[in-house]
């Protein structure tokens, strides 16, 4: 009989992780010993992915609110700064402009409206409508936007970002001023010195700062790329993909994990005799169709993968053959056609209209946002994801 199961997608239980733990080793042995309890084997092409909160907690990758304040103030001289297009997160943000403004005298608060990059909307876009403004050219100050917009409140928090991050700068000492805006260079009118909190448009926004006469010009991806008194750091995404730890202090996105994914696969090898892949996934990639947020607010999706995962989905559309070259055909027959076409199918199958309406992203963000609906952000306490299945096609028994 043949296979009649494809993908499946496993949370696996682990100890709780703290810093200088064997990833690899507990990693390893978590999945053998769920592999044995719920009595499936491993097989070749097998993925192991595991949550990047536990790779940073196990290097002990953390910095306090003072390290950040340190790094900015040492970059921009404890002034004013523009701090502009950050998202709208007490998770992911909050803390990190706790740590600016301690660092600052004064920060000029640019946010994008009617949402952030990631789509927590401050406003609706049939408010702007209404009110007749125009969020790609019109620049508000606070009293201008209490004006139009009142005291909006997320839907999902129950938060007024606004209220809430002004109180966070004026708590640190700081002085505060708030203007919302799309245009980069709107802060410029404020300030020459800009810190740009954008994640996927950054080196867009850095560039066009610095070409309309910005002086001091940092992403927050340029913020702890380096220890600052002994704290954890990320040299290629500084403070992109940190998270709020406690209230002084924050966990950074996981650095050098290249080596942690390769040992899990070989340390699996050993033990079963067969090659699985490994990567690490933080965010998924999709969008929530009712809050509108895109859950995408770590720099990438997965900053380390065995070479198995490099890559696209190289898949012919089932339906497609069906609909089309095999219309005229059904049963056993239909079934022996397809299977035949995929056996048979080019290497690259970009152009070919039989791959129409296939998923064209890469398979690290695929699988790590499997990973991420899976494993959840909350309390299943499942941050090793085992998946498979996910190489097979119709052909495979």
């Amino acid at each position: 009989m043949s296979r009649m199961i494809g993908t499946v997608s496993r949370g696996v239980r682990a100890p709780i992780i703290r810093s200088g733990d064997n990833l690899a080793e507990i990693v390893t042995a978590s999945v053998l010993e769920a592999a044995a309890s719920e009595g499936y084997e491993i097989r070749n092409r097998d993925i192991i992915a595991m949550t990047e909160a536990i790779v940073a907690r196990a290097q002990g990758n953390y910095a306090s609110v003072d390290d950040i304040a340190a790094d900015v103030r040492a970059k921009f001289g404890g002034e004013t700064v523009g701090v502009i297009f950050p998202i709208l997160s007490r998770n992911r943000f909050a803390i990190c402009l706790k740590g600016i403004a301690r660092g600052v005298k004064k920060v000029v608060l640019m946010l994008s409206y009617p949402s952030d990059e990631v789509g927590n909307h401050l406003v609706s876009l049939d408010k702007l409508d209404e009110c007749g403004v125009d969020p790609y050219r019109d620049v508000l100050d606070l009293a201008k936007y209490r004006q139009l917009f009142g005291y909006e409140k997320h839907r999902f928090t129950g938060i007024d970002y606004v209220e809430y991050y002004e109180s966070i700068i004026r708590g640190e000492g700081a002085d505060c001023e708030i203007i919302f805006a799309n245009n980069p260079r709107a802060v410029l009118d404020y300030t020459k010195n800009v810190l740009n909190c954008d994640i996927h448009t950054r080196e867009r926004t850095k560039r066009i700062l610095k070409a309309a006469g910005a002086e001091k010009v940092y992403g927050i991806d340029d913020i702890l790329t380096a220890s600052v008194n002994g704290s954890g750091y990320n040299e290629k995404y500084g403070l992109l993909g940190s998270n709020k730890a406690t209230e002084e202090q924050i966990k950074l996105f996981p650095r050098d994990c290249q080596s942690l994914v390769e040992d899990i696969q070989d340390r699996v090898l050993k033990a079963t005799g067969k090659l699985v892949e490994v990567m690490v996934y933080g965010d998924g990639a999709f969008k929530d169709p009712v809050g509108k947020i895109w859950e995408l607010a770590d720099p990438v999706v997965s900053p380390a993968y065995t070479a198995g995962l490099e890559g696209t989905p190289n898949e012919l559309k089932l339906k497609y053959l069906a609909d089309n070259d095999f219309a005229s055909l059904s049963g056993e027959e239909l079934k022996a056609a397809i299977k035949a076409e995929i056996v048979k199918k080019d290497e690259n199958l970009v152009g070919n209209m039989a791959s129409e309406g296939t998923t064209p992203r890469r398979l690290t963000d695929l699988i790590g946002s499997l990973c991420d609906l899976t494993s959840g952000s909350g309390d299943k306490g499942t941050p090793i994801v085992y998946i498979q299945g996910y190489f097979d096609n119709y052909t495979t028994e």
